[in-house]
């Protein structure tokens, strides 16, 4: 069953997480009284504010559900316990990209805390996955929506 599968998460994405979960609940008085406000100006079904305010609050609670739920199964892995060469979950890999000529730095996190665009990929992603188990010096390919990837691992961190 969904409800009973553990999330893993970094103590940093745990953290943001619980943060975002608090702006959102924050965020509810504001749009109970929106939709009171929009309430008050009559008919209902042609008060654009009254369904944007539904609207918004349909977006709150699905993102307020979501959060508690990720948060209720997840299961804290602190990187910084880990030690040796085999690349792990919570893994700071630096590799080398031969079609770009340079080196990307990535960690290695839960689903629900990746951001490529903060250098951190989930461990369920392809690259995630190619990356378990293998160690520095170690060469990786993986599949991608644009075609083969070709890496080496030039560091392994737990930081």
């Amino acid at each position: 069953m969904v409800e009973d599968i553990r999330v893993p998460l970094t103590p940093g994405g745990h953290a943001r997480l619980e943060v975002e979960l608090r702006k959102w609940k924050d965020e509810r008085p504001l749009v109970i009284k929106a939709i009171g406000e929009a309430r008050a100006h009559g008919d209902l079904s042609e008060n654009a504010e009254y369904h944007a305010a539904r609207e918004r609050q349909g977006i709150l609670e699905a993102n307020v559900r979501k959060l508690e739920d990720v948060l209720g199964r997840a299961e804290i892995i602190d990187p910084r316990k880990f030690v040796g060469p085999k690349i792990k979950f919570g893994a700071t890999v630096t590799l080398f990209d031969e079609e770009r000529e340079g080196e990307v730095v990535y960690q290695i996190v839960g689903d629900p805390e990746a951001d490529i665009d903060t250098g951190k990929i989930s461990v369920l992603a392809p690259l995630g996955r190619a990356l378990i188990g293998k160690e520095e010096g170690d060469d990786i390919e993986f599949k991608t929506p644009g075609g083969l990837r070709h890496l080496s691992i030039t560091k392994v961190e737990y930081v």
